[in-house]
């Protein structure tokens, strides 16, 4: 073999690493679970916008989906792993950013007399109002979820990567009380009444708790990764 047909040789084999290092391979779980992160983080953001009344206490209305968000971060960290999550935290990040951005722009386009719900359009979607929901949000979310992320990974490699609803679970407990710190001082603190506010905090806290348990078997939807891998 000439020099020529051997550097030839080389570099093929050289991209055919590369391109076999690069290449990923997402299970129909894995899929899932990125598509339900991202969308449930959307749609709870928008619901959001709405403080209701359960139970005879006040609740923003994000709050029934958004806590499954820990658990499908969870399925992803199981998945893809730790650092595609990170990844995938910030990506949903950016997400709810431009959808803000995005509905503070339409919200700001005239309406057509023949439709009629301008001003109500506007009422729901102010930008002003749904910049400040969304910005604790997205800081609320990248904090917690981050610290979610840590602590998973903290008990999978370090303590067991036995009881998978034990990882969640105690991931959750830690990570739900940050989210709900920042997410309820940073939407409502100043806008709303302390005593609401108070209110807010401790109902969304017990819906949280209680979401994340129900969410919990979602772990075992596909089957664990090998940890001694990380």
């Amino acid at each position: 073999m000439s020099a020529q047909d051997a550097l030839k040789a080389s570099t093929s084999t050289r991209d055919g690493e590369l391109a076999h290092a690069t290449t990923v391979t997402l299970s129909t779980a894995a899929v899932i679970a990125i598509a339900a992160y991202t969308g449930a983080q959307l749609l709870s953001n928008i619901a959001s916008l709405k403080i209701g009344i359960v139970l005879g206490l006040a609740v923003d209305m994000g709050t029934f989906i958004y806590p499954v968000t820990f658990t499908l971060r969870d399925v992803a960290h199981k998945t893809i792993g730790k650092r595609n999550t990170q990844t995938l935290i910030l990506a949903s990040a950016g997400v709810n950013l431009f959808a803000a951005l995005y509905l503070g722009w339409v919200s700001n386009v005239p309406g057509d007399p023949a439709w009629g719900l301008a001003t109500e359009w506007n009422a729901v979607f102010n930008a002003s109002l749904l910049g400040r929901i969304v910005v604790a949000s997205i800081v609320a979310m990248v904090v917690s979820e981050l610290v979610d992320t840590e602590v998973y990974h903290w008990f999978v490699t370090q303590i067991t990567h036995r009881y998978q609803w034990a990882r969640v679970l105690i991931s959750n407990a830690v990570s739900v009380p940050v989210d709900n710190l920042v997410f309820t001082l940073g939407a409502f603190a100043g806008l709303l009444p302390w005593g609401v506010i108070g209110q807010i905090f401790l109902f969304n806290l017990i819906l949280k708790y209680v979401v994340s348990v129900v969410s919990m078997p979602l772990i075992y939807v596909t089957r664990d990764r090998d940890w001694r891998e990380q």
